[in-house]
Formats: structure tokens, C-alpha cells, sequence
């Protein structure tokens, strides 16, 4: 399905979005990417909504991308007696190893890794950082704390320790079982909760062995520290807000944000921008001039996706809320300021042959009048570098494996094709030429630009590059062999 945007648009499937003609509707608003959240939902759910998914794929003829979330390691607080406590700013609250349900003055915190990190004045968020506590004096199985924002405290919220690394797996014995149910389902993408180091990423891949690729999720300190390891060794990133801005102060977000978005498009490696993009959406079938200015930011800052998260889970409004961003993408990329902005911060990053062929490409298509750049790829490379220029025209990224079609479906402005094998660029030219006319990027009068790697079929070996007719007839006489 031809999308009239570069920016690809992540749904989160769940209770409100679970069966077909919600999750079609949601395909044909403008989803390109569908995310399992592995917190929420059963094997047996995860299954049917893949099934689901791949069927729609089918019948479309669309590749379609499937990211399943891992829940991560979930710090929580123990129960309370009567349930919930008030926690007053400036009092004692001692957090322990005891099993005991708590009370207004101690809570069980079942996690002892944590006590073995932590230190004096160290702070420690309970429920989203509503409660801030501040550590006075700790040991291997306490910790007591001064209250430095109070409020009501209850049964098993989430807890956050901004401020140490904690020794923790990224992956919980519930995340490997995830990880292999889902890799044996078909998955394309696998993201990483609770980031904090590259080891976590290395540990993931070992377990996938090449079933899907990783994705990193950015939301600890720790993570944007070493953040440069972190993106070697992933294969995309999600700028995961949420957490991010509990453990962090809210006003350093944004620049985090535009900062990680850049390093991602400089590495040719797809980032999404996620976290309370449309939230009003959940219960209105409207969303606020400032979530639109948010998720409008997201696409001028070159992000090669955005995503929903409740909005399409969970919400009265799923497919309105897909649509919205839809509308937003389309407006803002036809704003004379989005190509600005886009090439003043583009990175020159010539470091090889294939580098050179996919700049080339983009300055002719800029130079010339160029409906498109067709660029065959078995691994999916050359379309990310591709993706990396953001040229102004569309690229339909031509493959023979349904899995790289799949993978780049969350890539800015790649639209792909399933192609047979190849062996000679004759053909891959006028295959190239066929899928431009038939998605409607080009007519037998116009020119398209052809990008390959010969010997065909060997990743990483674009050599290439042809700038052609449409139309078969010149095509032959100007290539008779």
C-alpha cells in the first residue's frame, strides 16, 4: 500500500484493537508498523493477533512490520495492610526485604539488587515519580528514606532509580520466554525494555539468532550515557519518553530527543519517537494543538517513525488517533521549512562505495527530474542508507526476502516490493521500472534511478547505480543484453 508520507506510523495493538476489521481500518488509516506489547496479553492473544495481522498483509499485498515489546525487568513495591498509605513530605519510609504487607511507615521491595546499589542520598520514584523519595542510610536489605514528595502510596506501583546502574539482566526469565514464543511466531522487530548497557543488546541478539532484529529502548539515564555503545550494536532505536521523563527531569527530554533522533539518521539506523503523542485521544476523538505540535516535531526532527501507544491499545478513538497523525505527517511534510530543516541537518558520512552510490542517487534525483529511486537490497543496508539522505523523492526498496520487505516497512520512506531473484541488472531495471508505474510513482515518460549490487543476491555489495526510462521499449533499446 502506497503511503503519501515518509514518516511511518507505529499502532499498539490491545483490547481496543484486537480483531480484524479494527486492525485492517487501522492498516488503511495509515499503520504501517503493529506493536505486541508483551506486558499486556497472553501467548495465546499475541498469537492471534499475528495471525490476524499476517492475513491482512496477505490480502493486501503490503508488508507489514511486527514489533513485540518485552516487558523488561518491573521493579514494584510490595502490598499494603489497608491497601494504600499517605506518604507526608519530610517523613521516615523505610523500604525492606520483609515480606509483610506495609503500612505509613514500611513497605516490602522485593528486589535486592536494588539495595545492593544504592547509596545515601540516591533517589528512588514510586508510581511514575508522583513520589519522590530520597535515600538517608541504606543496607543489603533495607533502605530508609526521607519523603521528599509525598502522596498516596498503594499495592505493587512501579518503582525508578534514576540515579544508579542497576545490576540487573535487561531480560527476565518472562522476557525469554516472550522472546522465543514470538521469534517462533514470525516477529520482525524485538524491543528491549530498560536498556542500560550494550551487554543487554548482545545478550537479546545471542538469544534471537537472526529471527528478528533488536531494537533498543532509550528510557534510563544509564542508556543515554552510553548511548553511542548502545546504537552500535542495535539495529533501531525507540526513544521511549515515558520512563525517560520520570527518571530524568521533564525539560531535558526534548533536547535528549532531538539529540538521539540525529545519531540514529547519521548510522542509517530507523529511530521511533514514542510516549504520550496523542494521549488526550485515549478518551477524546480530538487530540490538543500541543500533542499535534509534539508529534509534528517528532517528523521535522527526521524520526523515522512515531508512535501510539494507549491511543490505538486501549482508546475510544484508535483509528481516529492513527488517522490524526496520518494528516499530521502529510501537512507537515509538505511544508517548504520540513526539506530545510531536513537537509540543513543532514551528516555527510562517506565511508564506502555503497555510501557513494546512494548520495549520488539523491543529488541526481534532486538535479534531474527523478520520480524515484529504486534500490534492490537482500539485507535491507542499501535501503537504509538510502533512507539516511532523505532524498526528496519517494525510494521503493526491491527485495526477494518477505523479511527485509518487512523489516524496512518501519524505515522513512521506503515503500517495498517483493521481487523474483535476480541475475542480470537488465532486469532489475525493468523490474524497477514496473513497480514505479504500478504503485503510481512514475509514467513510461519519466525517469527513475536504479540502485544495485552486482553480483546480485550478496549483501553489502551496491556498486551500481543507473539512472533510466520507465517506458520497457527504451529500456531494451539502450540495454539490448
Amino acid at each position: 500500500m502506497r503511503r503519501h508520507r515518509k514518516v511511518k506510523i507505529v499502532a499498539t495493538l490491545g483490547p481496543a484493537s484486537s480483531d480484524y476489521e479494527t486492525i485492517r481500518a487501522l492498516h488503511e488509516a495509515g499503520a504501517d508498523v503493529f506493536r505486541l506489547n508483551m506486558s499486556h496479553g497472553d501467548h495465546e492473544e499475541i498469537a492471534a493477533r499475528h495471525a490476524i495481522i499476517r492475513q491482512i498483509e496477505e490480502e493486501m499485498t503490503s508488508p507489514i512490520a511486527i514489533l513485540a515489546d518485552l516487558q523488561g525487568p518491573k521493579l514494584r513495591v510490595g502490598t499494603f495492610a489497608r491497601g494504600e498509605e499517605e506518604l507526608i513530605e519530610g517523613a521516615v519510609f523505610r523500604l525492606d526485604l520483609d515480606g509483610a504487607q506495609g503500612d505509613a511507615a514500611r513497605v516490602c521491595l522485593p528486589h535486592p539488587e536494588i539495595f545492593a546499589a544504592l547509596e545515601p542520598t540516591a533517589q528512588i520514584l514510586v508510581n511514575d515519580g508522583k513520589i519522590r523519595l530520597r535515600v538517608r542510610d541504606c543496607g543489603p536489605d533495607f533502605a530508609d528514606c526521607e519523603v521528599v514528595v509525598g502522596g498516596t502510596i498503594s499495592n505493587r506501583k512501579g518503582v525508578n532509580v534514576p540515579d544508579v546502574v542497576l545490576p540487573l539482566a535487561a531480560l527476565s526469565d518472562k522476557d525469554r520466554a516472550d522472546l522465543e514464543f514470538v521469534c517462533e511466531l514470525g516477529v520482525d522487530w524485538l524491543a528491549l525494555s530498560f536498556v542500560q548497557r550494550p551487554e543487554d543488546v548482545n545478550e537479546a541478539r545471542a538469544l534471537a539468532r537472526g529471527r528478528a532484529a533488536i531494537m533498543s529502548k532509550i528510557e534510563k539515564p544509564a542508556a543515554v550515557k552510553c548511548f553511542d555503545d548502545i546504537l552500535a550494536v542495535s539495529d533501531g532505536i525507540m526513544v521511549a519518553r515515558g520512563d525517560l521523563g520520570v527518571e530524568l527531569p521533564v525539560q531535558n527530554v526534548p533536547p535528549i530527543q532531538k539529540r538521539l533522533v540525529r545519531k540514529c539518521r547519521a548510522a542509517a539506523k530507523p529511530v521511533i519517537v514514542a510516549t504520550q503523542m496523542l494521549e488526550s485521544m485515549i478518551e477524546s476523538p480530538m487530540p490538543t494543538r500541543a500533542e499535534v505540535s509534539d508529534v509534528a516535531t517528532a517528523i521535522y526532527e527526521g524520526a523515522d517513525a512515531i508512535m501510539l501507544s494507549a491511543e490505538s491499545a486501549a482508546g475510544h478513538y484508535p483509528i481516529e488517533a492513527v488517522r490524526t497523525m496520518d494528516n499530521v505527517a502529510r501537512e507537515v511534510e509538505s511544508d517548504p521549512t520540513y526539506r530545510e530543516e531536513i537537509e540543513a541537518s543532514r551528516k555527510v558520512n562517506r565511508q564506502s562505495v555503497a555510501d557513494g552510490i546512494v548520495v549520488a542517487a539523491r543529488e541526481i534525483a534532486e538535479t534531474a527530474d527523478i520520480k524515484v529511486i529504486c534500490c534492490y537490497t537482500e539485507s535491507g543496508t542499501t535501503a537504509l542508507l538510502t533512507a539516511r539522505e532523505r532524498p526528496h523523492v519517494p525510494i521503493i526498496g526491491m527485495t526477494s526476502l518477505r523479511a527485509t520487505a518487512r523489516r524496512l516497512a518501519l524505515t522513512w520512506g521506503v515503500n517495498c516490493m517483493m521481487t523474483p531473484e535476480l541475475t542480470r541488472f537488465k532486469m532489475a531495471v525493468i523490474n524497477a521500472a514496473r513497480a514505479a508505474r504500478a504503485q503510481g510513482y512514475a509514467t513510461e515518460d519519466d525517469h527513475i534511478v536504479v540502485t544495485a549490487g552486482v553480483p546480485f543476491n550478496v549483501p553489502g555489495s551496491t556498486n551500481i547505480l543507473r539512472v533510466a526510462p520507465c517506458k520497457e521499449s527504451l529500456i531494451y533499446a539502450t540495454d539490448p543484453g
